[in-house]
């Protein structure tokens, strides 16, 4: 198999995999529990978000586990609007947010909000001077995603954080793309909330983590129930994934300036391959070392998709997330529709091979002269 959608998820390494087993099999108690079993849980847990905390720069009280991504973004939005209730009810952010951020806000319209969508250029940029140009008195929150997943362009956060240093609006960004794939810290970021995920870096499905800093008040909870999470996100913690969690990002940091150039020659490579394509299209101007859009121009993307899933190569049209729904994303960049039908995501990961960016290149350019395009 040559798995090439590391943007989707990514394998767990052994060690993960064991950090967990133990977990589960000796260290199984609860948190919550006064015994030593359970103080023992507590103290892994207390490990575990000082070891995330630490590659993110900021206090461990600062850091509260979820369940993913998406609910990350979802406690991080509606806890801006409730903190800046007096502020207003209006939200800007972007037309290619991933659906987890989009949806939300859709539904907080719903609910008497007002939005503003930042549209990209045909690259796929957005601009600080776009998010400038649409605030208003009454903006409580910009939400806008730190790589995008599609296309893995990186957008100017830092920037916007600029802008609103002197605003009460609060600042969230979607970092599941672009945590220990990109530099950043807390600080130089400068967002009130960050939404991470475990899976994008060899970590378990199921857990992610919520940065609230900065300006940020500790976000107002979801749930309702016992005392976890500082109170806020009630439930008993899921220590062994919150442990695998922390093992991915232990390993990600200690091999980091080695994985980010093998990502990057990756890439590389795999742009000088596919160039030599036939009208094959890049899309998008991805600063991300990880993510590659292309189109073959009137070929649609889940026929590529099947066709080299029957060969053995995983990739993507578009997220994950769509399930063969037109892509927003490409929607928003303008694309006409024949590149955007064609358009398939390409993405890395610490154990790609070249071997791997070998066969997509030799399948993709047998499917582009094997078969029709549509008219």
């Amino acid at each position: 198999m040559h798995y090439l959608d590391y943007a989707a998820t990514t394998p767990v390494p052994a060690e993960v995999a064991q950090a967990m087993a133990a977990v589960l099999t000796e260290h199984y108690g609860n948190p919550s529990s006064q015994y030593e079993l359970g103080r023992r849980a507590k103290d892994l847990v207390n490990r575990s978000r000082a070891v995330v905390a630490g590659a993110l720069g900021c206090a461990s009280e600062q850091l509260f586990f979820t369940s993913c991504g998406t609910e990350g973004d979802n406690w991080a939005i509606r806890a801006a609007l409730y903190q800046n209730r007096r502020v207003g009810r209006h939200i800007v952010t972007t037309a290619v947010e991933h659906s987890a951020v989009l949806q939300c806000v859709k539904r907080l319209e719903q609910e008497g909000c007002s939005a503003t969508y930042l549209k990209p250029d045909n690259a796929g940029r957005i601009t600080a001077e776009q998010v400038a140009d649409a605030l208003r008195e009454d903006t409580a929150l910009v939400s806008i995603m730190l790589v995008n997943n599609e296309t893995g362009v990186r957008f100017p956060v830092e920037e916007v954080a600029a802008l609103l240093q002197d605003r009460p609006t609060l600042l969230h960004t979607d970092a599941v793309q672009g945590f220990l794939k990109v530099p950043f810290t807390v600080k130089t970021l400068g967002a009130d909330y960050i939404t991470l995920s475990a899976h994008k870096i060899g970590g378990p499905k199921g857990i992610g983590a919520l940065y609230a800093g900065g300006r940020a008040k500790p976000p107002q909870s979801l749930l309702y129930g016992g005392g976890q999470e500082s109170g806020l996100r009630p439930g008993t913690e899921p220590t062994a994934q919150i442990a695998g969690f922390a093992k991915a990002v232990a390993l990600r940091l200690e091999r980091l300036e080695e994985t980010l150039a093998h990502l990057s020659a990756c890439k590389s490579y795999a742009i000088e391959k596919l160039r030599a394509i036939p009208d094959l299209r890049f899309i998008g101007q991805g600063d991300a070392p990880h993510i590659l859009s292309v189109s073959l121009p009137g070929y649609p993307s889940q026929n590529i998709v099947s066709e080299l899933d029957a060969k053995g190569i995983c990739i993507s049209a578009g997220s994950a997330c769509h399930r063969g729904k037109a892509s927003h994303v490409l929607t928003a960049m303008g694309l006409d529709k024949k590149t955007a039908a064609g358009t398939v995501r390409v993405s890395f990961g610490p154990e790609t091979a070249f071997e791997d960016i070998d066969a997509l290149a030799a399948a993709l350019l047998e499917h582009k002269t094997t078969r029709f395009p549509m008219l």
